[in-house]
């Protein structure tokens, strides 16, 4: 399942046919039906290609109107999920429409969620003219009256979505196209460590190979062990990229005349806030004794001696700073600790498997509270001392 792709979030109270929905628009039994209210209990998942939108993933949420300690667990759980969506179904039926569907449309303004209003079961109960009103006076969406029954309807509300969803969701933007030109030589060092996927690539190194591709560029990739021989044959690349783990010892080899950066920092100007990295970077300086660090990794993996998060990254800081230093880690993008302005400093991975959207949801309430942040690959530039040099091919470029 690819994380980066579009997301699709179909909210509403119990009962009024969500996981129906998701069957409908993907052809298949993927969510458990029943007419039994509260069968959904945490979001599930559905990869789908849908015709004229393209790869999305469907989520299926616990209804809005759950009771009980369990019940509010639920809701709590479906309310994460409007952060990490790009548009929504607000679903209802029974000329249902409240304090429930309005506390979600609130929601989705405040989190800029393009959405519209299904109402189903309208072989059963078609929408009422009072219904049309009520909504109309909290939203300006799309009101579609459907059934999840009627296959003729899964176009109708395939239209629908290809309405709302946001044009941002098809740009294809491009890692490397405003710094290389065709028949440029890209080299890219990619070092086979123990964090590296047995059998293949990171998904960073193989966007970028796909990426250098694309913009027909002339694609050249070592291990760091293999660098001096690449360069002993007098090929003089446009552009180095390495993975950051290496950043010191492939700089120290790289002519100062070559723009050297790394798969994390280009991935800070794709999916990140680039101006605020760059910003927030440099208060590593500031660091204090006792002071707390956060580090944010947007997938779940394997940790192992080397991890560049857990491991790695603390070790350096202490180092660099010469301080001791607390560190928190969050996996995945579900939650965030209470209270953000605890942290003097936040550190966000690559985040080659979540949306762009996604991240930035993630990192704003730091940033509105004032915490500096960083990613992974300008921290380690920065701890190395040649932050300049790895950021300095963006100066001319506009970030994404």
């Amino acid at each position: 399942m690819r994380e980066s792709n579009l997301h699709i979030g179909i909210f509403g109270r119990r009962n009024t046919g969500k996981s129906s929905l998701i069957n409908m628009i993907t052809g298949q039994d993927i969510s458990i039906v029943s007419d039994f209210p509260g069968t959904t209990t945490d979001p599930v998942k559905k990869s789908v290609e849908i015709f004229d939108i393209g790869p999305a993933i469907l989520i299926d949420t616990a209804g809005i109107d759950d009771l009980g300690e369990i019940g509010i667990k639920k809701i709590q759980r479906s309310q994460e999920v409007i952060q990490r969506v790009d548009c929504a179904i607000l679903l209802i039926a029974g000329n249902q429409f409240g304090d429930y569907e309005v506390r979600l449309i609130e929601q989705f303004k405040k989190q800029e969620v393009p959405y519209l209003i299904a109402h189903n079961k309208n072989d059963i109960d078609k929408i009422a003219a009072i219904t049309k009103t009520a909504i109309k006076n909290h939203s300006n969406a799309e009101i579609i009256d459907f059934s999840t029954t009627n296959p003729a309807d899964k176009n109708r509300m395939i239209d629908a979505l290809k309405r709302i969803v946001p044009k941002t969701a098809f740009l294809k933007c491009s890692l490397i196209g405003d710094l290389v030109k065709p028949k440029d030589v890209i080299l890219l060092i990619t070092p086979i460590d123990s964090e590296a996927p047995e059998g293949r690539l990171i998904l960073p190194q193989n966007q970028t190979i796909r990426d250098a591709l694309d913009n027909h560029c002339i694609t050249a990739i070592v291990k760091e062990s293999e660098l001096s021989d690449f360069l002993e044959t007098g090929i003089t690349p446009a552009l180095v990229i390495t993975d950051s783990s290496a950043f010191r010892a492939v700089a120290e080899k790289i002519p100062e005349t070559i723009p050297l950066t790394s798969f994390s920092i280009l991935f800070a100007r794709l999916k990140g806030n680039f101006q605020a990295f760059a910003k927030g970077t440099p208060c590593i300086s500031a660091l204090e004794d006792g002071n707390s660090v956060l580090i944010l990794e947007s997938c779940t993996h394997q940790t192992s001696c080397d991890d560049i998060g857990r491991v790695k990254i603390p070790k350096l800081l202490e180092q660099f700073t010469g301080k001791k230093l607390n560190f928190s880690v969050v996996t995945g993008i579900s939650k965030l600790p209470r209270n953000v302005s605890d942290f003097s400093l936040v550190i966000q991975c690559g985040g080659c498997m979540i949306t762009r959207k996604q991240l930035l949801n993630r990192l704003n309430p730091f940033i509105e509270a004032g915490v500096p942040v960083t990613n992974y690959g300008m921290a380690l530039a920065y701890l190395h001392g040649i932050f300049k040099r790895a950021t300095e091919v963006f100066d001319k470029t506009t970030a994404i």
